[in-house]
């Protein structure tokens, strides 16, 4: 990675001088300088300011700079230097290296040699099976599943698990709503509560009258059944947690582990969590509740984890389930949650140190939601109705566009998703932009072994090259003398930022910048097409431009594989 590696020879070069005293009083160096690109791409391709070890070495900038370019390598670029700024400029040999590079490793350019390896649970959509998702769980589901791609390609072993929330109230709702609907096909004249406050005890979506009408064609006695909230209850569960299911995997958004909250219960781990730390004094009791004493370890205040009528708060089996994964031997657990989750993140937090684990192994990515936008105006939710779902958007629009898109902004940040602009075949659809130049380099391959016409007389051409001489290309490029002009350079540049792009998304558990890339390096690859004729009779020129192709058709693969977007041969 150039990045690093220019830092590196900065870096030992500064470390050198000052073993040498070429660097006035400085007698040691901490590190801290920045590498960026300067302003006027004549004076070379990265630079390193040193202006900052005056104060130290009580020397001025050029001077410095000057003294450690005496114990820089120069091995494959040449420097110049302006002011406290150490420039570099790449070597030709140093540039073709990274083609060379890429197409050697495929699809395995970008993977770091050695990391950290770490088991990695990630926690991600986890809704209540009461309904058919909303448009903020695609948000979660499409950057929780990109996301635990680009560990995996990082090299982290990742297991992806949904946590059903299937213990509470809002069962025992869905199992009374899917009630009233039964009754309505039965043709029994009854209807949801008008007044809002009751209202809220009833899930009064149409999604439930598919499946009344399933409940019916299985139990001819459905009327009668209609007084057993508990069965129902159980049967619209099932349903709901199938159609999430098969939404899910027809989001390429695949789990591991649907992890139940009732099994959760039922197994006793959320009492044993509730006595472990009743028993280790983390407990206490007041107004005939029991309050975790969440304050000594970072929290704004003590919470209740079980109520005065002796059932638990949410708050309970959560620290069960986040101890319970801790428990299964992961070292780091990352969660996806809303961000009006925020305040949850200290208590859960504070109960593993309670219970005597490391608390530091949670990570939580807090998410904004999503706007949807139709003809330049934000729509409110359920005022469009055929936008409300996930599964209305992805019809709306396709499962390629909807995942791109839903990734294209920081977690951090409120997506504004343009329906008109993700159904565009254009060059402003992001989406669209990426996947046809992936094609557009699969279309160049594909005519440099496919026969031509002379379109003057007819007569039929050989190809630019053989299908061996195609297949071998990564042989063939070492021989190549092709010089490199600026657009060529400019688009080696951006494949070579690529390994350097992985490692920060990995690290920093960010997938936008995984779109951004793809979006800038298709910029820069359709410069190049505009700019270079790729197939030619000139056959060592078409060897070299071919084989920048190939890299960058398997580059835009790599990173549309980890968005989970399709990258299309032909469109």
């Amino acid at each position: 990675m150039f990045r690093e590696y220019f830092l590196d020879e900065v870096t030992n070069a500064i470390n050198n001088a000052v073993k040498d005293k070429k660097l006035g009083g400085m007698e040691s160096f901490d590190g801290g300088l920045i590498i960026e690109k300067p302003k006027n791409a004549e004076f070379g391709d990265f630079a390193v300011n040193v202006s900052s070890l005056a104060r130290n070495a009580k020397m001025a900038p050029p001077l410095i700079a000057n003294a450690v370019c005496e114990y820089l390598s120069k091995d494959g670029y040449e420097i110049n230097v302006i002011g406290g700024f150490i420039n570099f400029k790449i070597s030709d040999d140093m540039l073709k290296r990274v083609i060379a590079k890429i197409l050697e490793t495929k699809e395995n350019y970008g993977k770091p040699n050695k990391i950290n390896k770490e088991k990695i649970l990630l926690e991600y959509v986890s809704a209540n099976p009461t309904g058919p998702f909303h448009i903020g769980h695609g948000r979660w589901a499409a950057m929780g599943s990109a996301l635990a791609n680009l560990l995996k390609f990082y090299g982290h072993d990742v297991y992806q698990e949904f946590y059903i929330n299937d213990a509470g109230s809002q069962i025992q709702k869905l199992g009374k709503s899917l009630a009233i609907r039964i009754r309505q096909e039965l043709g029994e004249k009854i209807d949801f509560p008008t007044d809002e406050v009751e209202r809220k005890n009833y899930y009064p979506g149409d999604y439930l009258i598919p499946v009344a009408k399933k409940f019916i064609e299985k139990n001819p006695n459905a009327k009668e059944l209609c007084e057993n909230v508990q069965l129902l209850s159980d049967f619209a569960k099932l349903e709901m947690e199938e159609l999430q299911k098969k939404l899910l995997e027809n989001f390429r958004t695949y789990f591991d582990k649907f992890y139940s909250e009732l099994d959760l219960h039922n197994s006793g781990k959320v009492e044993k969590c509730f006595n472990l730390l009743k028993e280790s004094g983390k407990l206490y009791e007041q107004d005939g509740a029991m309050w975790f004493k969440s304050s000594e370890y970072g929290d704004d205040q003590d919470r209740v984890i079980k109520k005065a009528d002796g059932s638990n708060t949410y708050l309970t089996a959560d620290i069960a389930y986040h101890a319970d994964k801790l428990n299964r031997g992961f070292d780091r657990m990352i969660n996806i949650w809303g961000a009006d989750h925020h305040g949850y993140i200290a208590r859960v937090k504070a109960s593993l140190e309670a219970l005597g684990y490391d608390s530091n192994k949670l990570e939580v990515l807090l998410g904004q939601l999503v706007n949807l936008i139709v003809n330049g105006e934000e729509v409110r939710m359920g005022k469009r109705r055929n936008m409300v779902t996930l599964d209305d958007l992805i019809e709306e629009v396709g499962v390629d566009a909807t995942r791109f898109w839903m990734c294209m902004r920081n977690i951090d940040v409120t997506l504004d998703f343009d329906i008109e602009l993700a159904k565009k075949s254009t060059d402003e659809n992001p989406v669209f932009y990426v996947q046809y130049a992936h094609a557009r380099a699969c279309s160049i391959l594909r005519n440099a072994v496919a026969e031509r016409v002379n379109q003057e007389t007819g007569e039929k051409l050989p190809p630019f090259l053989s299908a061996d001489e195609l297949n071998s290309l990564e042989q063939r490029f070492k021989d190549v003398n092709d010089e490199i002009n600026p657009s060529v350079k400019k688009l080696i540049l951006k494949l070579e930022e690529f390994e350097t792009v992985i490692s920060l998304s990995a690290e920093n558990r960010t997938v936008y910048t995984i779109c951004r890339y793809a979006q800038e390096l298709a910029s820069d690859f359709h410069s190049f097409y505009n700019a270079n004729r790729v197939l030619s009779d000139d056959k060592e020129t078409t060897l070299y431009r071919l084989a920048l192709v190939k890299a960058v058709k398997t580059v835009l693969k790599t990173a549309l594989d980890i968005l989970a977007v399709t990258a299309p041969e032909k469109m």
